[in-house]
């Protein structure tokens, strides 16, 4: 079984869609509606959906909430960190934590993203 997409809701679609782009390598395959729908696709083909039927102007997610990337070693988390703090977007640097090296940052559209690497063994 397969993770097909994720659906998230957020107050600007083409700001939180440019920065999926920008940051995360996501393709833009569709939009629909003025600030309504993006639908992204990344390497992996995950599907990520960015929405606003409501047209809300502040979406609220549960505190534990958060959507996670993995990279494939320490310096690429650190050099992803460097990029985002460099922007704004990034204030507590990578970390040891919970077994992976990783740092948590508030995306646009007020969710969390947290930005790992974990070395599996066995």
């Amino acid at each position: 079984m397969t993770l097909n997409h994720i659906n998230l809701t957020v107050p600007d679609v083409a700001k939180s869609r440019d920065f999926f782009v920008n940051y995360f390598g996501f393709k833009s395959v569709a939009d629909r509606g003025r600030d309504v729908l993006a639908i992204l696709v990344d390497d992996a083909r995950l599907v990520l959906t960015l929405n606003n039927f409501g047209k809300t102007a502040e979406v609220t997610y549960p505190d534990a909430f958060h959507i996670g990337f993995m990279l494939d070693s320490r310096e690429k988390v650190d050099a992803m960190y460097e990029r985002l703090h460099a922007d704004g977007f990034a204030d507590s640097p990578p970390r040891e934590f919970h077994g992976a090296w990783t740092f948590y940052f508030t995306a646009p559209g007020g969710f969390t993203i947290e930005v790992q690497h974990m070395n599996f063994k066995g």
